[in-house]
């Protein structure tokens, strides 16, 4: 089996969720360096002493703040962390002001640029090492709309024909996409009594997903060498119910 040994894993987002579980899996996968990044200095320290607490491989762990919705604070995080093997890019906003039709269109317009925006420029100013790759992160709202949320369907299928075209532009570099179902880790409290009363009874597996299982998913889109421009989908049957 492959393992991510000597390689530099950067996450964008990685002090929590599903960016933290692909953290975790990155050390157990003899990761040499693992870098993660998110806009709270107390969030990246925590995550920070989680991992080197934990003890979960001999790879290096180092935080860095970014706000990643500005284009400045992106090429200065890229800059300062120099060459990578992978970048995993998490981050992402609350649902909660995005909600058709009174949706608050500034709030929608962050969604876009963070998505999108913010992932063309990790993708201009990112130093790649050979046989590296960049992996970004939707949800399946981007293939199955849900009530309300157009703009969320919209961003996510945005960013499903980005990495096709940067898939192109980059290569070598290899550019996919993870469009994980719902994970209770990852949802709004106000959005946990749904999860458990609607949405997990109809999912195939009937069971809720967590970061760990997604995180499977990056690590295979590092690894194998052999893909590029694709999404996967990891919702335990959602899209499919």
């Amino acid at each position: 089996m492959s393992t991510l040994e000597n390689k530099v894993v950067l996450i964008i987002g990685g002090s929590s969720g599903i960016g933290f579980g692909v953290a975790e899996a990155s050390l157990k996968s003899l990761a040499k360096t693992v870098l993660i990044a998110s806009s709270n200095q107390n969030h990246v320290n925590n995550a920070v002493e989680r991992l080197i607490n934990a003890k979960l491989g001999p790879g290096q762990i180092n935080g860095h703040v970014v706000d990643a919705g500005n284009e400045q604070s992106i090429k200065t995080l890229l800059e300062s962390v120099g060459e990578v093997d992978h970048i995993v890019f998490t981050s992402g906003l609350s649902y909660s002001t995005l909600k058709f039709p009174g949706l608050d269109i500034s709030k929608a317009k962050e969604i876009m640029d963070l998505r999108i925006w913010s992932a063309i420029a990790i993708a201009k100013y990112a130093k790649f090492r050979p046989g590296g790759s960049l992996t970004l992160t939707t949800g399946t709202m981007a293939i199955k709309p849900v009530p309300t949320l157009s703009v969320i369907t919209a961003s996510g299928g945005a960013v499903h024909s980005l990495i096709k075209g940067l898939a192109i532009d980059l290569a070598p570099i290899r550019v996919n996409v993870i469009c994980p179902g719902p994970l209770f880790d990852r949802l709004e409290k106000e959005a946990q009594d749904i999860l458990w009363n609607e949405i997990i009874p109809k999912l195939l597996v009937k069971h809720v997903g967590m970061p760990n299982e997604v995180a499977e998913a990056y690590l295979f889109c590092m690894k194998c060498t052999f893909i590029t421009g694709q999404c996967i989908v990891v919702d335990g049957g959602q899209i499919l119910s």
